[in-house]
């Protein structure tokens, strides 16, 4: 079930901060409406990594979609194309 408090709750942040765990936020309102969320830091950084897995499968299937576009390269192609880019610098 959700911890939701609100706001003026960060009065007596002690117990507050005492709600919070590992797959336990707690989420904060202001005025009646969902305003701020406090997690631990175990779960922001689950957050953070499936994040970065996200954008690389969504950047996965924009390099498929653009080989079955545009036609794939060869292995030779590849290496000839990171090549050129190291000896650019």
């Amino acid at each position: 079930m959700p911890n939701i408090r609100p706001i003026s709750e960060l009065r007596n942040y002690t117990s507050l901060l005492e709600s919070i765990g590992p797959g336990n936020p707690v989420y904060l309102t202001k005025n009646g409406h969902g305003a701020y969320a406090i997690i631990s830091i175990s779960d922001q950084e689950d957050y953070e990594k499936t994040k970065a897995a996200l954008r690389f499968m969504c950047e996965m299937n924009r390099g498929i979609q653009a080989g079955e576009k545009e036609g794939w390269l060869t292995a030779d192609q590849l290496r000839s194309h990171f090549r050129d880019k190291s000896d650019a610098r």
